[in-house]
C-alpha cells in the first residue's frame, strides 16, 4: 500500500482522491494545479467583491463605504458555508460594538468611558458564546468614539452598521453565484481522505503486532487526528449552508461521526498491541490474522470509495470480515490447546487485539450501511 503520509494539512484535489482511489488516474499539474485554481478563484472573488461595495458605496453617495469593501474581503472565505458563518460573526460584534460605543459615548469621558464600553463588549460577546464576535465589537466601538466626524455617535453607529450590512450582503452573493464552493463536497472529499489515513494508521499500528514496528507511527496518528479536525471545522461550516439535497447532513454528520469512533478504536488498538513486536503467540495466528488485517485495509480502502463517489448501496465484493473474525477466533482457540508455553500478557494482547479488529471491522461495516440508510438509498446487501 502506498504512504499516505501527509506533506502538510492541505485537503486532496478531486482528481488526486480520485486517483488514490483508483477511480481516476488523470494527473493533476501543470500552471494552474487545483491548489493554484483555488487561490485564483478566492482572489478573484475577494477582488470583485471589493469592488463592488466600493461602486455601490460611490453610486449611493456613502462617503465611508470603504467599511463595506474591508467587511466584504474579511468575511469573503473559501467556501459558502464559513462565508456565512464569519458574516454572522462580524454583523453580531458590529451590532455590539455600536450599540456599546453609542451608549458609552453618551457619558463620561475619554479614554475611561472607552474602557468601560470595550470591557464590557468583550465580556457580554463572552457570555453569549460569540468569542469571533467579540474582536469585531472593540473594533467597532474604537471607530465609533475615537474616529473624529463631525455629527453625533449614533449616527456614526449607524452608518458603520449599514457599511457592514453591505459588505456581507455582497460577499454572500458573490460566494453563492460567482465559483460557488460549498463546504459539503469538501467534507465529502475530506472525509473519503480521512478514512484512507486511517487505513494508514491502522496499518503501521498492525505492523508492530505482526513483527515490524512502524517508525513513523506518531506522525500517521497525527495526521489521522489533523485530519478529524479539519473534517469537524467543515462540518460546523456545512451546518450553515442550504441542505443539497437528501440525507447530506445526516450522511456526512454520521460519517464524522463513524471516522472519529474508529481513531478512537484505533488507539486503543495502539495501546493494546505496543510492545508487541517479539510476541510469538501473534506469530502463531497466521494466516488467519494477516487475511483479516488485508480485509479491514480492504474495507477502509472501500468506504473512502464509497464517500467519494456518494453511492453506499452496494456491498464490497470478495470482502468477509466476519468469516475472517470467525476463522481467526477458531485459530485463537486451536493454539490454546497446543502444547506451546505463552506468557499471559502475550496471551491477553492477542484477545485484546482481536476484539479491537473486530470493533473496527463492524464500525466500518456500520459506516456504509448506516449512511446508505441515512440519505435514502435502498437497503444494501448483506456484507
Amino acid at each position: 500500500m502506498p504512504s499516505m503520509r501527509l506533506s502538510n494539512p492541505k485537503t486532496w484535489s478531486q482528481q488526486e482522491l480520485a486517483a488514490k482511489l483508483r477511480v481516476d488516474r488523470r494527473a493533476n499539474h501543470g500552471l494552474l494545479n487545483w491548489e493554484r485554481r483555488r487561490l485564483l478563484i478566492h482572489a478573484t472573488k475577494t477582488a470583485l467583491s471589493a469592488a463592488l461595495c466600493w461602486w455601490i458605496a460611490i453610486r449611493f453617495g456613502l462617503h465611508d463605504g470603504y467599511w463595506g469593501a474591508i467587511s466584504a474581503i474579511i468575511v469573503l472565505q473559501s467556501n459558502f458555508g464559513a462565508t456565512i458563518s464569519a458574516s454572522r460573526d462580524r454583523i453580531l460584534g458590529t451590532m455590539i460594538g455600536a450599540a456599546f460605543g453609542f451608549a458609552f459615548s453618551l457619558f463620561g469621558v475619554l479614554p475611561w468611558n472607552y474602557i468601560l464600553a470595550v470591557l464590557s463588549a468583550v465580556i457580554l460577546c463572552g457570555l453569549l458564546g460569540l468569542r469571533n464576535s467579540s474582536r469585531l465589537a472593540g473594533v467597532t466601538i474604537s471607530i465609533v468614539m475615537l474616529v473624529q466626524k463631525t455629527g453625533s455617535h449614533w449616527l456614526l453607529a449607524l452608518h458603520r452598521v449599514g457599511e457592514v450590512f453591505l459588505g456581507i450582503l455582497v460577499a454572500v452573493v458573490v460566494s453563492t453565484l460567482v465559483f460557488p464552493d460549498r463546504a459539503r463536497l469538501r467534507l465529502r472529499d475530506g472525509l473519503a481522505q480521512e478514512f484512507l489515513v486511517l487505513d494508514a494508521f491502522f496499518e503501521g499500528i498492525l505492523q508492530g503486532f505482526r513483527g515490524v514496528p512502524a517508525q513513523n507511527l506518531p506522525e500517521l496518528r497525527q495526521d489521522s487526528l489533523a485530519m478529524l479536525r479539519g473534517n469537524n471545522a467543515l462540518l460546523e461550516e456545512m451546518r450553515n449552508e442550504p441542505s443539497g439535497g437528501p440525507g447530506w447532513r445526516e450522511g456526512l454528520g454520521m460519517l464524522a461521526q463513524f471516522g472519529r469512533t474508529i481513531f478512537d478504536a484505533l488507539v486503543a488498538l495502539e495501546l493494546a498491541v505496543r510492545e508487541s513486536y517479539e510476541d510469538r503467540y501473534a506469530q502463531q495466528l497466521e494466516p488467519e490474522l494477516g487475511r483479516l488485517v488485508t480485509d479491514i485495509e480492504s474495507g477502509f480502502q472501500y468506504v473512502a470509495k464509497c464517500i467519494h463517489g456518494w453511492r453506499f448501496h452496494v456491498a464490497p465484493p470478495n470482502l468477509n470480515l466476519e468469516q475472517d473474525i470467525a476463522e481467526l477466533e477458531e485459530r485463537m482457540a486451536k493454539v490454546r490447546h497446543t502444547g506451546f508455553s505463552f506468557s499471559q500478557a502475550e496471551i491477553l494482547r492477542a484477545y485484546a487485539v482481536q476484539l479491537h479488529l473486530k470493533q473496527i471491522a463492524v464500525l466500518l461495516r456500520a459506516s456504509r450501511v448506516e449512511t446508505s440508510r441515512a440519505i435514502g438509498e435502498a437497503q444494501p446487501k448483506e456484507s
